[in-house]
């Protein structure tokens, strides 16, 4: 959302929930069955452009193996010179150049792996970038309602905590994996040719390790789904604590609070420990194994030896064969340590990247630009959940000018009928009409575009006065801000600050909730839009704030249609309108006047708060 006002009704949305320790998964639990084949597929899948590097990034890899594994054949030759050499004389300068060629060769390979290195970063780090430009780009995509079930730290650690897992997986993975798997299957082949048994020899003790590999990692799989889940968890609770942090001190729930960190925290570390623990095993067991296929080619290569079938060089150069297939099994087993991590964080980040978007508007072409004001309700029907209707037949017919004020008790619905007239939400029966024009065929940016708001919750960003009042809206001259701010009584104090107009506003600029709120209404004056939505607007200012306040906004109201929701009666006693919910319908309508000569429920309300005169 590019408007200042979608994010302030985001923060306003009745649907909000309390994320306590109640009401989020226990921790330590999988809400749904984990793949690490179909993660690891979706990651491919968005790789997309890059496959040309990873590919290239594989070659270079898989030469720059190649020559590692020409190592044992030259060290052969070498030592069979020098073997031979002992009998008669040693060809000095056949070993030089022997050396000098292996020393040539193994500089190339550094070469090739350092090159691997860079692109492969370059690629990981792209990925991470074009992911969380996705997550950014999905966020303004979603429906509100995926954001009333979702905990704002849990989003947070899917961009930032899981992301990052993915990044940093990957690129300890891919040259990994080519690099191992082109050791493995080469120096097989080279042992193959040299000598039979004691191939054989070293490949049964590899399959061995093989089978360990595949055992541990699906032991421990369920442990990195489980340690992704408990991350965001307690991202979440922190977001949520320190968010709320003067509202746990004032209840002394400092206590409460612990303990219920303290059961995420515990989760998490005990899922860490375990998936860390299990999969920590697979290199201890690749070294024994490796160590092993030592001893054993040791034996059945001295064996040979002994017979004569082979000679001292073969036994040399097998050793190094025996390091070279054992070695890449240490690197497939930190591979899979890391892309068992990279699948639990994909599963999360794709979760949400692949979420169900709002409707596609791509086929709406009609416009409101040139607007009366003229609005009307029919019939709607609406609850948050399929199952519990909170609006059930609302209809009422305002016309343009009217200021309206929309009054009842806490739940009658009258946030919720401003989320539907701006299309935060979509009813599921009934329209609402702006100049006879039902909104459902209108985009939500054109409808957005009519409304300037002003909320009970106020929003400001790290940024200067002028942006803040401005936000996104083009072609604002300084003379329009100050003229929006002198409206609300907000330019003297502006001129206090140590840059005026131009002072950042951040922590170490101390505005109080009023001052807040007169930069909001300010916002919404340069917004200057035909339409007008006012929630709660003074319900954080003071009583004489509240007088200037309230006489700013009649100057915003004049010329607009204008939707007041106010439990402070005394701030729409002049409103044209009076629209009394209770229960999600119309009860009452009419001026003030016309409600308290009724005497029902309005009446009741007004002089709730107010002495009969």
């Amino acid at each position: 959302m590019s408007k200042n006002k979608k994010q302030e009704a985001k923060q306003h949305t009745p649907a909000q929930k309390n994320f306590g320790p109640g009401s989020r998964p226990a921790p330590g639990t999988i809400e749904k069955p984990k793949n690490f084949g179909g993660a690891l597929a979706k990651i491919i899948r968005h790789v997309g452009k890059f496959i040309p590097a990873i590919i290239a990034s594989a070659v270079l890899a898989f030469f720059g193996t190649v020559t590692a594994l020409a190592g044992p054949d030259m060290l052969r030759l070498v030592t069979d010179t020098i073997s031979e050499g002992l009998q008669t004389t040693i060809d000095i300068e056949r070993v030089v150049r022997l050396c000098v060629i292996l020393l040539i060769i193994f500089a190339v390979g550094s070469l090739l792996n350092y090159i691997q290195g860079l692109i492969i970063t370059n690629v990981t780090q792209r990925f991470a970038q074009q992911l969380r430009s996705s997550v950014s780009q999905k966020i303004n995509r979603l429906p509100l309602k995926y954001f009333d079930k979702t905990t704002h730290g849990d989003i947070l650690s899917r961009v930032t905590n899981d992301v990052d897992t993915i990044s940093s997986a990957l690129g300890q993975s891919i040259g990994t994996l080519t690099a191992s798997v082109t050791l493995l299957v080469g120096s097989l082949v080279l042992m193959l040719i040299t000598n039979l048994l004691m191939a054989l020899t070293a490949v049964v003790s590899v399959l061995i390790g093989f089978a360990a590999m595949a055992l541990t990692m699906k032991k421990s799989q369920k442990f990195f789904n489980q340690n992704q889940e408990n991350l965001g968890s307690l991202n979440g609770h922190i977001e949520e604590i320190y968010t709320g942090h003067n509202v746990v001190r004032a209840y002394n729930a400092e206590r409460e609070a612990i303990e219920s960190f303290d059961k995420v925290n515990n989760a998490l570390f005990e899922s860490n420990w375990k998936s860390q623990f299990i999969s920590g095993l697979m290199m201890p067991m690749m070294f024994f194994i490796g160590n092993f296929g030592y001893v054993a080619v040791c034996i059945v290569g001295a064996v040979l030896a002994l017979n004569g079938d082979i000679s001292f060089g073969v036994i040399v150069a097998f050793m190094l064969h025996i390091r070279n297939f054992t070695q890449p099994l240490g690197g497939l087993a930190q591979s899979m340590t890391s892309l068992q991590a990279a699948a639990a964080a994909a599963e999360r980040v794709f979760e949400f990247v692949e979420a169900e978007d709002m409707a596609d508007e791509s086929g709406i072409t009609e416009a409101l630009t040139d607007v009366r004001g003229d609005v009307e309700f029919c019939n709607l029907a609406f609850g948050y959940s399929d199952d519990k209707l909170i609006i059930k037949d609302f209809s009422a017919t305002i016309k343009a000018g009217q200021k309206v004020a929309i009054v009842g008790p806490t739940g009658a619905g009258k946030t919720t009928i401003v989320n539907l007239l701006m299309r935060f939400y979509d009813a599921q029966s009934g329209e609402i009409k702006i100049d006879g024009t039902p909104i459902s065929q209108l985009t939500r940016s054109n409808v957005h575009a009519l409304f300037c708001m002003v909320l009970q919750d106020t929003w400001l960003f790290e940024g200067t006065v002028k942006e803040n009042v401005i936000y996104s809206k083009d072609g604002v001259s300084d003379e329009d801000v100050k003229n929006a701010c002198k409206s609300v009584g907000l330019h003297h104090f502006i001129r206090t600050l140590p840059h005026g107009y131009d002072t950042v506003l951040s922590e170490n600029v101390l505005l109080s909730a009023g001052q807040k709120q007169l930069l909001t209404i300010a916002r919404a004056m340069i917004e200057n839009s035909p339409l007008l939505i006012l929630d709660e607007a003074t319900s954080s200012v003071d009583t004489r704030t509240e007088i200037l306040v309230q006489r700013a906004m009649e100057k915003l109201t004049q010329g607009r249609t204008s939707f007041v929701i106010a439990h402070r009666l005394s701030t729409i006693r002049n409103a044209d309108l009076i629209l009394v919910m209770r229960d999600g319908d119309i009860v009452e309508s009419g001026s003030h006047d016309e409600l308290i000569g009724q005497d029902g429920f309005y009446a009741e309300l007004y002089n709730s708060q107010f002495e009969p005169a």
